[in-house]
């Protein structure tokens, strides 16, 4: 039995937030499973004639990277380099798969192609932010031999090139057969630490990893027993660090917080900030990608599992697949220091929007007249965030400045009685938003919008619990 001796935790926020801005320098080797996240969203107002079934008017889609490639997009919100290896299909879901990847900062894809392969697909159907029903299109069979072979090779290339490797398996045949066996030997012949996300019974494949990482379900599954109580889960966890020589087996239990379960015999219960939104999708990679950066930058696995208990907290307040950013972390960390930072003069937020444009990212802009703060929410922020890297909330009075406190906000700033034009000259934003109650634009704007390939996004009430 594996003694509950609780691991010491005695960082401040402080320190856990230097911490967090530790992350950005490390560079992690992703390997897993790369699938494509659609969601349609629309209303229901009747039932079809033809069968007893709601008829979803379509009103837009949604296309994200999921799986593997949610790891990925969760490590660039952390700001860590990524390289990442995976298999499409040579189907249209595989290319916008390859053009979501591709357009994401410090990402470095490798993404083979397998013809005849199908492009694992899930298509989500929403209405009035309930979920309908989800469609998959999938392949889950082991990868051509061949096409294992190379994955392997550029694998262990790029190996040298990276601190750290997550090995993200969803069952859908990237990782089959010898393939993540192969690619953790050659981690541990340079040095490198090895985190796996496992699905399924069979831990074997992963043994000798550094850190593994399984939900309650995958936990229950390979130790072939309910788990219910914390007791069992200690249980659970160090029976297969035991058996197939992890260093650490780390559980979260969302949203409640998680376990870590550490080869000297110690265990961690960490508990998470506790939300009323409570929604745990995409918790699971968030978490995964948080305790890469975190071994990729050389801080230690306490200090790790404690970040990822925030990240949990910070997740569940979300609506959706999400993902955790630098900021985020440090607002729940620091709660109001962060939020000072955020706010900035005209000249100032337009030096910092400057140099966001020259880390290739897309700038958005909200522009708020007076009192117009007051209509928006943390899901609609949350969804305007989700069009660019970085928003600015430009504010025409004193109110609008406490959207400083929220994580979906980068920078805010009093314009002053500017026009709209004005702002958009002087930001030149890749994406303009509008919210509910807005005044629709423009001619004369939204040409000049257009002159620097700039677009317009709306935002509605309707959709705020999306």
């Amino acid at each position: 039995m594996v003694s509950a001796r609780p691991l010491l935790t005695n960082r401040t926020p402080e320190i856990l937030a230097a911490a967090v801005r530790q992350l950005k320098r490390g560079t992690v080797l992703v390997v897993g499973d790369a699938m494509l996240d659609r969601y349609v969203y629309g209303r229901v107002t009747r039932v079809s004639p033809e069968a007893p079934v709601p008829v979803l008017a379509v009103e837009r889609e949604l296309a994200l990277p999921g799986g593997a490639a949610n790891v990925v997009r969760n490590l660039t919100a952390l700001g860590a380099a990524v390289a990442f290896v995976s298999v499409v299909g040579d189907d249209q879901p595989g290319s916008d798969l390859t053009g979501l990847i591709g357009g994401q900062p410090r990402v470095e894809p490798w993404l083979l192609v397998q013809g005849g392969r199908a492009t694992t697909t899930k298509t989500r159907f929403v209405a009035a932010g309930q979920h309908m029903m989800r469609a998959d299109h999938e392949h889950p069979t082991a990868i051509h031999p061949r096409l294992a072979e190379r994955l392997v090779r550029i694998a262990s290339d790029a190996i040298a090139a990276t601190s750290a490797v997550i090995l993200s398996d969803y069952q859908k045949g990237v990782l089959a057969g010898d393939v993540a066996p192969r690619i953790i030997a050659a981690a541990r012949a340079a040095g490198r630490k090895v985190v796996v996300e496992p699905r399924g019974q069979d831990m074997s494949r992963f043994k000798g990893a550094d850190l593994l990482v399984p939900d309650r379900e995958t936990l229950a599954a390979a130790w072939g027993a309910p788990v219910v109580t914390r007791e069992d889960l200690i249980a659970a966890a160090e029976h297969l660090r035991q058996e197939h020589g992890f260093g650490a087996v780390l559980v979260p239990r969302c949203p409640e917080g998680l376990t870590l379960v550490h080869g000297d015999g110690q265990v961690l219960s960490l508990r998470a900030e506790a939300s009323e939104q409570n929604d745990n999708a995409g918790a699971g990679d968030a978490v995964v990608a948080l305790l890469g950066a975190a071994l990729a930058a050389g801080l230690p696995l306490v200090v790790a599992a404690q970040l990822a208990a925030v990240a949990i907290g910070v997740v569940a307040r979300k609506a959706g697949i999400s993902v955790v950013r630098e900021d985020e972390l440090l607002e729940a960390l620091t709660p109001g220091v962060l939020a000072r930072r955020k706010l900035a003069s005209i000249p100032l937020a337009s030096e910092m929007v400057e140099r966001w444009r020259h880390r290739g990212w897309r700038i958005g802009l909200l522009h708020l007249s007076n009192g117009a703060a007051e209509a928006w929410s943390l899901p609609l922020m949350e969804q305007a965030r989700g069009w660019c890297d970085r928003l600015l909330v430009a504010v025409s009075d004193e109110a609008g400045l406490s959207l400083a406190d929220w994580p979906a906000v980068d920078l805010v700033t009093s314009c002053n009685g500017q026009s709209n034009e004005e702002l958009l000259r002087l930001f030149r934003p890749d994406v303009l938003v509008h919210g509910p109650h807005a005044v629709p634009l423009g001619m004369d704007d939204e040409n000049l919008l257009a002159e620097w390939g700039g677009t317009l996004k709306r935002t509605e009430l309707a959709r705020a619990a999306e």
